[in-house]
């Protein structure tokens, strides 16, 4: 078999993989409210995000275009590092994002598979060709989406817990658990949604990108059977759930109520979704526990557990990091063979 389609149908594999492994990595950020306040049982909730991230993966691809070349230029990739580099170079920065997210779902750290992903393309990239391969301005302001979306999460969920606060003022919050509970499976699905419309988008991205590199696709577009083989490997990946990250997320930062629940998903699904449509990749991780964040500190500061806070913002700032490295380590491995 020729090595580039060889190495191709590796990164499709493992894309795919990653796919999965993402969604049940980080299908707990998507309902970890709604089940650590018992609105949904742990089962029905990871089945109700397993469909509506399948729903949301498939719908969308500005995000996928934006992975495809705003790291590096697959259409130049190969001008710079040979024929076949290109497609070991994708292929080590599969394996590395894919390592890294094992090693904190086991951990139980909600890390962000966006991060990962990102730092390993750059760091196999540099790896193999130097720093001049990486498409600066796109890469640049994929950073940029990634440092503010938390920040604007914050606020988000701040400014919603405070609106619910206001409209709310005549009734006792915390005694109407039942409507909000009820109202939390809606903002659950819309969640997952909104979940699948960016974090799946990440893995067509990559999966297009080797497809162009490998000389196999030459234009920027999705081809159909990738959207659905990432929604699919997403939507699967969800059904098996991650209660591990669950805990952390839905129960270590503060402890939540319905009426948490609901400003938080509703705040983060407003911040994922807009940066699905401006067509930007966004840490679903970091921008649930920020929302989270920002809600626990509207109700009380001192009922955010901020230790457990300042672990979460640890592994963001470390993990891409650690990622580069990884993929630059494993780059020059997989050189060794191909």
């Amino acid at each position: 078999m020729d090595t580039i389609l060889l190495i191709t149908i590796l990164v499709v594999i493992f894309a795919l993989v990653f796919d999965f492994i993402n969604g049940f990595h980080d299908t707990a950020n998507a309902i970890a409210t709604s089940v650590s306040t018992r609105a949904l049982k742990p089962r029905t909730a990871v089945y109700m995000a397993a469909v509506m991230n399948f729903i949301g993966a498939i719908t969308f691809v500005g995000v996928a275009k934006a992975l495809t070349k705003d790291i590096v230029d697959p259409f130049s990739l190969n001008s710079y590092i040979g024929d076949t580099t290109g497609s070991v170079v994708i292929l080590a920065a599969l394996l590395s994002a894919i390592t890294w997210n094992l090693v904190t779902w086991y951990f139980g750290i909600p890390s962000s598979s966006s991060h990962t992903l990102i730092g390993s393309v750059a760091g196999a990239a540099i790896a193999a060709a130097g720093f001049n391969v990486l498409n600066y301005s796109g890469f640049i302001k994929i950073l940029q989406a990634l440092i503010f979306s938390p920040l604007l999460a914050f606020a988000a969920g701040f400014l919603m817990m405070t609106l619910l606060k206001v409209i709310f003022k005549d009734m006792n919050l915390y005694r109407t658990n039942k409507g909000f509970r009820t109202m939390q499976i809606g903002t659950a699905a819309l969640q997952s949604f909104t979940h699948g419309t960016n974090d799946a988008q990440k893995a067509m991205g990559i999966i297009t990108l080797a497809l162009i590199a490998g000389g196999l696709h030459h234009t920027d577009d999705i081809p159909f059977w990738v959207r659905f083989a990432a929604a699919l490997a997403m939507g699967l990946g969800t059904s098996v759930g991650g209660y591990k990250i669950i805990k952390t997320v839905g129960g270590k930062i503060m402890k939540i109520r319905p009426v948490n629940g609901v400003a938080a998903d509703l705040a983060s699904a407003s911040i994922i979704f807009g940066a699905t449509l401006i067509h930007l990749p966004v840490s679903t991780t970091h921008v649930i526990s920020s929302s989270i964040m920002g809600v626990g500190t509207a109700h009380r500061v001192k009922g955010v557990k901020w230790g457990m806070a300042r672990k979460i913002v640890t592994t963001w700032v470390i993990t891409m990091p650690i990622s580069a490295v990884m993929a630059a380590a494993i780059y020059y491995i997989l050189s060794l063979f191909f």
